[in-house]
């Protein structure tokens, strides 16, 4: 009777053992998803796990493994089960009944700038003896754009103030004839700005003010380049927030822009709606500071050599080597130059006498 019992068991083991290997993974179903498409660095968000056994074959353990960057930082109940090394490995272990979905949501802060995918996700299946493994490579789609922190309001608009007083310099002998601003007294002036209505009222001729507001084009230069053995990489990604940061606000007032780098994507141009401002933040979540660049002196010689007047450059660059001033006096003729320096704090600004060029202090950690 033993032995029957015996033969029974084995049998049933090697029973399940053939139907588990055949048709484990029939209908199963593993998904891994980023709730967002982009947010922000500093921001939280989450991947979302889906798993579904769509068939009449209990499976008692399913262990889903993935990996994603360990600048994505699991919280909460989400850190149980990951190992973070070079990257976070995820390790969840389900139990499935016939025809069941299980949804996983797994939150997460954004530490860093960046575009992270996850293309691959491993499943491991166990029959019911937990003696065979089974493996699956399931294929992903799943990406999320982690677009530059946003500066200080208040910072930026210090910036942007800087911005309309040179747009005042470059304008002021071009007034608008349809910014109307106020009224003041005749001092010879065209005969079509005397206001007939105010000049009655009076007793004295009246005429029409109008602001310099021609459209002056803006083009920010941002320099990635850290090419020194003790590498700068806080105030690599300032200048890559300063640079979306300052892009969005301009954008919002309706300025032509347009944005220059040696980040690897060189050339955006602004265009209307906000829509455009996504094309740039996904470009500048995507540079890659690890990468060789070129020296920031080389795209100051190619604006020089095609340099128009008129214009307002923004410079945004920590490197202050010898060659880039003499670029940017050259520049300087017929346009207004701003040169936005991020610093450490206490750091000294060596250049702080740069005839014809507005320069900017910007401590980084600064709030």
């Amino acid at each position: 009777m033993l032995i029957l019992l015996l033969l029974g068991v084995l049998f049933a083991y090697h029973l399940q053992k053939y139907i588990y290997g055949k048709y484990w993974d029939t209908n199963l179903q593993v998904c891994a998803s980023f709730s967002d498409a982009y947010v922000y660095e500093g921001d939280k968000s989450s991947l979302r796990e889906e798993i579904s056994n769509d068939k009449k074959l209990p499976l008692p353990a399913v262990e889903v493994r993935l990996a994603i960057s360990r600048d994505l930082e699991f919280s909460g109940d989400a850190r149980a089960n990951t190992n973070v090394t070079d990257l976070s490995y995820k390790r969840d272990v389900f139990s499935f009944l016939f025809h069941q979905k299980v949804i996983h949501t797994l939150p997460f802060l954004c530490r860093k700038r960046g575009f992270y995918q996850i293309s691959n996700v491993e499943v491991v299946g166990y029959d019911l003896f937990f003696r065979t493994q089974h493996y699956l490579n399931a294929s992903q789609q799943t990406q999320l754009y982690v677009y530059p922190a946003q500066i200080d309001t208040a910072r930026i608009r210090l910036i942007c103030r800087t911005i309309s007083g040179m747009v005042l310099v470059q304008n002021r002998l071009y007034p608008d004839p349809f910014e109307f601003s106020g009224i003041r007294e005749y001092r010879r002036d065209p005969m079509h700005n005397i206001n007939w209505k105010a000049s009655a009222r009076s007793n004295s001729l009246m005429v029409n003010q109008f602001d310099s507001t021609t459209s002056i084009r803006t083009t920010i230069i941002l320099d990635v380049e850290d090419s020194h053995i003790l590498r700068s990489e806080a105030l690599t990604e300032e200048s890559i927030r300063i640079a979306s940061s300052l892009a969005a606000r301009l954008v919002k007032q309706n300025t032509e822009l347009r944005l220059v780098s040696n980040a690897g994507f060189r050339v955006w141009h602004a265009k209307p709606g906000a829509a455009n401002i996504h094309e740039l933040n996904r470009m500048l979540a995507c540079i890659d500071t690890q990468q060789h660049t070129a020296p920031v002196s080389d795209l100051l010689s190619e604006e020089a050599a095609g340099k128009q007047s008129g214009q307002i450059y923004v410079l945004i660059s920590k490197n202050q080597d010898s060659a880039i001033a003499p670029l940017l006096r050259t520049l300087s003729v017929g346009n207004e130059i701003l040169w936005i320096v991020p610093l450490a704090p206490g750091e000294a600004l060596p250049l702080a006498d740069a005839p014809g060029i507005h320069l900017m202090r910007w401590e980084v950690g600064r709030s």
